[in-house]
Order: C-alpha cells, then structure tokens, then sequence
C-alpha cells in the first residue's frame, strides 16, 4: 500500500491520507470543497462546491496516476437531498464514463460543507509517475 499526497489539494484534515494505491487501483479519500491554498471552504452553493471537489478529486487522481476517465465507482454525501439534480450536473461534466455510484443525503459533514466525494478507480497503464508518500 502506498500513501498519495499532493500540495494541489487540501491536507487531510483528520488522521488519514488524500488517498492509497494498491496495485493498480487507487482508492481516495473523501474530498469536500475545501481550497488548497487557504484550507477554507469554497463556494456558496452546491454548483460552486462540486466544481471545487472536483478540482480536488482531479488533483488527487492525477497524483496517483488515475483520472476521472478511470474511476470504478464513487461515493457521494450531500448534506441536502434537494441538491441532487444541481449536483448531477457538475458530476456529469467529470465522470463521462458514468461508473458505478452511491448517493446519500447525510446529517452534517465537516466545515459545514455541502458534499462530499470517494472515488475507487483503476491507475492508467500509461501514467507511472504518481506521488507517494
């Protein structure tokens, strides 16, 4: 197992890591829309907020050698169930290739943000030099 980390997304906040590769698959840790640079939440809105995991996942995945283009399955969190269909949207835009999901409403998350979201996804044959910790 391999420990993942890269500056151009935010610090775990907690006790783990940004994600973990194991053989060829690389498994994230949930991002929420906090900023790298300011460790703040960014975005007002559910549209703002996904925009800002999904630069986070990018990063995340790029440094571990995957991308959206390779992911297996996602597990989403919103603290609002009504933000479903505004939230799809954004998601549509990065996971092109639709794989396997879960979505739950949920009470709270941290820092009050508005969702969170785990990718499983598979390392590209042809990306070799990911991060490790």
């Amino acid at each position: 197992m391999e420990r993942i980390s890269t500056a151009n997304a935010p610090e775990a906040i907690g006790p783990y890591c940004q994600a973990v590769r194991v053989d060829d698959f690389v498994f994230t840790s949930g991002q929420i829309p906090l900023n790298p640079r300011t460790g703040e939440i960014e975005g007002t809105n559910i549209t703002e907020q996904t925009e800002q995991v999904m630069k986070n996942l990018s990063a995340v995945l790029d440094a571990s050698g995957s991308g959206f283009q390779h992911a297996i399955k996602t597990t989403c969190y919103l603290a609002d169930i009504a933000d479903f269909a505004a939230f799809n949207e954004v998601y549509a835009k990065y996971f092109i290739n639709k794989p396997a999901r879960s979505c739950f409403a949920v009470k709270d998350l941290p820092k009050g943000a508005l969702l969170e979201v785990e990718v499983i996804a598979k390392v590209a044959k042809e990306h070799k030099d990911y991060v490790v910790d």
